[in-house]
């Protein structure tokens, strides 16, 4: 019954999150609508609402995005200079998921993960 989940996340810019996921990170724009904004990279589609007075260190946003190339993407994002998470530098962690994470403008944590077990040899 269920085809998919798409992450509503909060935005205090518009103009600043459609840059850094535009630009730093490679998705594609689908919709904007005033105070909401749809972007889209491959099969992940994520919203974003307004939220102007959000204070990004009170906020607990977050989206963990799996991925089939851990290691080119988190390269490409390297590449790009896209600030890594201080705690969150590809590493594969207790529970089988090679996994780094990164804050968008607003403090959202995404965090991309593949099960060790779909690594290549």
């Amino acid at each position: 019954m269920l085809a998919a989940v798409h992450p509503k996340l909060p935005m205090r810019n518009k103009a600043a999150t459609k840059a850094f996921y535009l630009d730093q990170l490679g998705f594609k724009e689908l919709g904007d609508f005033g105070n909401y904004l749809i972007v889209a990279r491959d099969n992940v589609e994520i919203h974003f609402f307004e939220f102007k007075t959000l204070d990004p260190k009170e906020n607990y946003g977050q989206v963990y995005i799996r991925t089939h190339s851990i290691d080119q993407l988190y390269q490409s994002f390297l590449d790009n200079n896209t600030p890594i998470h201080p705690n969150g530098p590809l590493q594969i962690k207790p529970w089988g998921q090679k996994e780094f994470s990164i804050l968008d403008p607003d403090s959202n944590l995404l965090t991309f993960g593949q099960g060790v077990n779909s690594l290549p040899a």
